[in-house]
């Protein structure tokens, strides 16, 4: 006999809508108690439980409610679920595409969906007050450090009577970020569950993952071997300067050299940086090819900078390299990622979302496929010349969504709780070294039916050690989880004594 489906009950949520979940529902129970952060895998509703917690508080009628989301193609998201699911009309939308006198009259609504910038801002200029709300959402919580409006908003709340509810997919990997997320948004509770929780465990789709590796041909090899000539030059120039390097040559001890070096070391500020632009061209290289580097480096030329003259126009291995690159472009040759993504798609009838962190890799992937006939398009930022507008981004998640697009090519635009259903193969085209990424992206698969993630690794390159480095940081963000809720539970002790 099949079991007939529930569905959520409230006064305030549409009767026969959102489907019965027990996990949601405990996880929404514990969040109307007080401050919380619901730690949730990608695709497992946590709009859902955010809904059921707006309804509850809508039911007491105290005050108004304030739903926050990093972009506007997930502000509008979640503005059309309420609207579908919410029995309330007053439910308004307010980005920075409106002008002040027009956000003054939506920011009146009762429940109301906004970007971080544009409420921060309007905080600030009194356009509206933190005293008319009594429940605050900070979806993509994990955003909540640095000088993120998240944190500055979190700041201008304190003191008010205001429930705070934060969501995210996964915790950083990092104590610092990880504590600071929970000491900036006051959180008291934090509530986890993961793809192996006993109430999750019937509504997860088992994704498969492979693991493609390729290798990089003679040419690739050489241009890569000029590119690390070059680097080695800067490292020995630094390590006679007295900078202690080790040998694994990664971007983020150059980066963290700056400030030494600009205080204290004057006479390591031009091997330094080259170096720094020798590693993020080598990196693209390996990972993204060759327009991609060619672009990279033409951008870098263009710009003022201490060693760039002489990295361009004097350094034998560095200009090589550009040439070697210029003859292989002509060849129309670009990176054997590109053969192997194509080999994948050949035979594939279902909808693709494939993920590659930089612009210019995105658009030779998109050219590429379109070229052979795919109905494929690309979604990116809002920045620059080249970006597109929010507006164009929401029309093209729906396109894909519609099933007009076969292929979605995205930056990390798409990694964030974008709802795209019914996505069963997702294709990193690249490594993050990052376990907020990264479980992100496997997220959008596996939804509905069975999943299956691509990962293309380019063989003793930068790939190679990003995965690494992302598969401990995963490992690492679910140990955090457990670590801190056993802090929170624990109040006598600071989260630092903890750790």
């Amino acid at each position: 006999m099949v079991e007939t489906q529930k569905y959520l009950s409230h006064k305030f949520i549409k009767p026969n809508s959102v489907e019965l979940r027990d996990y949601q529902i405990n996880l929404a129970d514990g969040a109307k108690k007080e401050n919380s952060l619901i730690v949730l895998p990608t695709g497992l509703g946590k709009t859902t439980i955010a809904l059921q917690v707006i309804a509850d508080y809508l039911q007491k009628a105290t005050g108004g409610v304030l739903f926050l989301a990093p972009t506007r193609v997930l502000v509008n998201q979640h503005y059309e679920f309420l609207k579908e699911n919410l029995l309330i009309e007053d439910i308004g939308i307010v980005t920075g595409e409106d002008l002040p006198q027009k956000r003054k009259k939506k920011w009146m609504n009762s429940v109301i969906c906004a970007t971080p910038e544009i409420t921060r801002n309007d905080l600030d200029r009194n356009i509206v007050s933190s005293d008319q709300f009594n429940l605050v959402i900070f979806d993509e919580a994990h955003r909540t450090v640095g000088d993120y409006a998240y944190s500055q908003i979190a700041d201008s709340i304190q003191g008010n009577n205001i429930r705070i509810l934060g969501m995210t997919a996964t915790l950083p990997s990092e104590k610092e970020k990880a504590t600071e997320i929970i000491t900036k948004l006051r959180i008291q509770n934090l509530l986890q569950r993961s793809d192996d929780s006993p109430d999750v465990k019937p509504y997860v789709q088992e994704t498969d993952t492979e693991w493609v590796r390729v290798e990089l041909p003679g040419e690739m090899k050489a241009i890569q071997s000029c590119l690390k000539l070059a680097l080695d030059e800067r490292y020995i120039t630094l390590r006679r300067n007295g900078l202690r390097l080790s040998d694994n040559k990664s971007l983020s001890q150059l980066l963290n050299s700056r400030q030494y070096v600009l205080t204290q070391n004057r006479r390591s500020a031009k091997p330094l940086f080259t170096a720094i632009r020798i590693t993020y061209a080598l990196n693209i290289f390996e990972a993204h090819g060759v327009t991609p580097f060619l672009e990279f480096c033409k951008r870098t030329q263009n710009k003022k900078g201490v060693g760039i003259k002489e990295l361009f126009e004097v350094d034998p291995n560095f200009t090589r390299a550009i040439n070697l690159a210029k003859k292989e472009q002509l060849k129309g040759y670009e990176h054997p990622k590109i053969n192997k993504l194509i080999e994948i798609l050949r035979n594939e009838e279902s909808k693709v979302l494939i993920f590659s962190s930089y612009r210019d890799s995105v658009n030779v992937i998109h050219k590429k496929l379109v070229d052979l006939g795919i109905n494929a398009e690309i979604l990116i930022g809002k920045a620059g010349e080249t970006g597109l507008k929010q507006e164009k981004q929401i029309e093209t998640v729906q396109r894909f969504r519609d099933g007009i697009t076969k292929a979605l090519v995205a930056t990390r635009v798409g990694e964030e709780g974008l709802d795209i259903s019914e996505v069963n193969l997702v294709i990193f085209y690249d490594n993050v070294p990052s376990s907020i990424r990264s479980v992100q992206r496997k997220g959008r698969t596996g939804r509905k039916d069975k999943g299956r993630l691509v990962v293309l690794i380019a063989k003793n390159t930068i790939d190679e050690t990003y995965y690494f480095i992302g598969k401990r940081k995963i490992e690492s963000a679910k140990n955090m989880g457990k670590k801190l809720s056993a802090q929170l539970d624990n109040n006598e002790k600071s989260l630092d004594d903890f750790f």
